[in-house]
Order: C-alpha cells, then sequence, then structure tokens
C-alpha cells in the first residue's frame, strides 16, 4: 500500500475527492452536533389540502448516516427552527446538551439569518475568552456557543460549518458568501477549530438539485445521504490538510500529552 494516497494531491479542492466510507471522519470516537433542521432530519408531509407539517426523524439525519458509515458515535443535539441564540440562551441548558465530547460539528445559520433575521455582525463580535461581551448578533451568539463548547472541552476538534448557496435570490447568495468569509476568521480565534465552507465548496442547494434531493424546502432522504458525504469527506479533507492537528485526538479530555509532536 502506497500511503500516498491519503495525502492531499496537488491543487486538490475540498469535495473533489469523495469516498464512501468518509474517510478520516472515521478517526473520531465520539462528535456532538448542534443544528437545526437540516442536521436533525426534518422533513415536510402535506394533507389532502396541502397544509404542511414538519417532522424531526433523526434516525434519517446526516448525523445518523455518517454514524453507520463511520462507525462514529453522533450525539445530535438540533432541532428544527433552531438557531444560535436559542440555542445558547434556552435550548442547551433544557436538554442537558453542554456536553464534553471529543469533537463538534456546529451547523447553523438559516433560521437565525433568513427566518429570525438575527443582526448579522461579523468575527470582530466574538471575544473567545470573555464571550459575555460579545453582542447580540448572529456571529456573538455562535462565539458564545464556540466558547462555551471550548470551555467544557478545551481541546475538542470543532468543524464550523457553513450555510450552502441555493441561488434563491442575489441578496441570499451574496449573505451566505460574506457569512463564509467571516467564517475563515472565526475559526482562526479557536484552537483546533476548522471551516467546512460548504458555500464555495458543498453542493449548490437549487431548483435542479431539489428536483433529486429535495422534499419540499428539506432535503429527502437520498438528499441527507448526499450531506452526510459532504460533511464527512470535507472533514476527511481537512485532517489531511492538518494531520498533525489530529495525532493527538485519542488524548482529548485526558491528562496525556506527547512532547514530541512538532
Amino acid at each position: 500500500m502506497n500511503s500516498k494516497m491519503f495525502e492531499l494531491t496537488q491543487n486538490e479542492k475540498p469535495l473533489d475527492n469523495i469516498k464512501e466510507n468518509c474517510g478520516f471522519a472515521g478517526i473520531f470516537k465520539e462528535i456532538g452536533v448542534v443544528g437545526d433542521s437540516l442536521s436533525s432530519g426534518e422533513f415536510e408531509s402535506t394533507d389532502e389540502k396541502g397544509n404542511v407539517s414538519y417532522h424531526d426523524m433523526y434516525e434519517y439525519s446526516w448525523p445518523a448516516i455518517l454514524e453507520r458509515i463511520t462507525g462514529t458515535k453522533y450525539f445530535n443535539y438540533s432541532r428544527g427552527g433552531m438557531s444560535f441564540k436559542e440555542f445558547y440562551e434556552t435550548w442547551a441548558d433544557k436538554n442537558n446538551f453542554w456536553e464534553k465530547r471529543q469533537g463538534y460539528i456546529v451547523c447553523l445559520g438559516n433560521n437565525d439569518l433568513f427566518v429570525f433575521n438575527q443582526k448579522v455582525g461579523s468575527a470582530d463580535d466574538i471575544d473567545p475568552l470573555h464571550p459575555e461581551n460579545n453582542p447580540d448578533t448572529y456571529f456573538g451568539y455562535m462565539g458564545k456557543v464556540l466558547s462555551k463548547l471550548k470551555s467544557l472541552q478545551k481541546d475538542a476538534r470543532i468543524f464550523l460549518t457553513s450555510i450552502q448557496i441555493d441561488h434563491t435570490s442575489k441578496e441570499k447568495d451574496e449573505m451566505t458568501y460574506y457569512v463564509a468569509k467571516e467564517m475563515e476568521k472565526v475559526v482562526k480565534k479557536y484552537s483546533y477549530t476548522y471551516l467546512i465552507d460548504l458555500a464555495n465548496y458543498g453542493p449548490v442547494y437549487d431548483e435542479k438539485t431539489r428536483e433529486k434531493f429535495a422534499m419540499g424546502f428539506h432535503p429527502n432522504a437520498m438528499g441527507y445521504y448526499v450531506f452526510a458525504l459532504a460533511i464527512g469527506n470535507y472533514i476527511d479533507y481537512l485532517i489531511r490538510q492538518n494531520y498533525k492537528d489530529f495525532f493527538e485526538l485519542p488524548f482529548v479530555g485526558t491528562n496525556l500529552k506527547n512532547y514530541t509532536i512538532k
């Protein structure tokens, strides 16, 4: 076996190389997921009159699919309609979701920005060590959640996920790209924190894609599988890009250290 098959190829971009087993995403023993309906596996049903009902079906969600693919245990802290503000202020406390995990995937934004019209702000709103100073903006609450997770498990590997492009409007696309750009600055404020940039490298969730992979606004079962492969393979890419950051992954939550790593 040639070990080069596991290394990044020249000019490789995220998701250029899709592996059915999601590669090194399987090195984690456990991951907690903070998200909204996209992470909770929400499906839409309609009655004879066309009235829509929404159902969180976690066993079909992309974290559940990744759990089956990789063998990693996924803890799903998501719910349809969730935002950073609600998660931080009430939802996590009410459900005892502030749990120590080896890694976290944080995937929120659609409700914050396009349903509740939360003031956006910027990466400059985030004070990692003093999150109480963060203003009440989308990025301010994002920072509060990230700082809280780091306070639980300081060496946890965190994957911050941007929103997908859907081409529903020029304004929404511009906002999505702006948020992804600011997230590049956010991840640099925290140790072992990485950006899954679906705005620039993920599947485009436009009308053509929805014809096969959606049922209403939300994905169908195949759509959640595609999203799972995107998340898992992006994590594989990030690990291959930052090998040494993951040498000591088994030591997260312990007092163990290897000082020969440089």
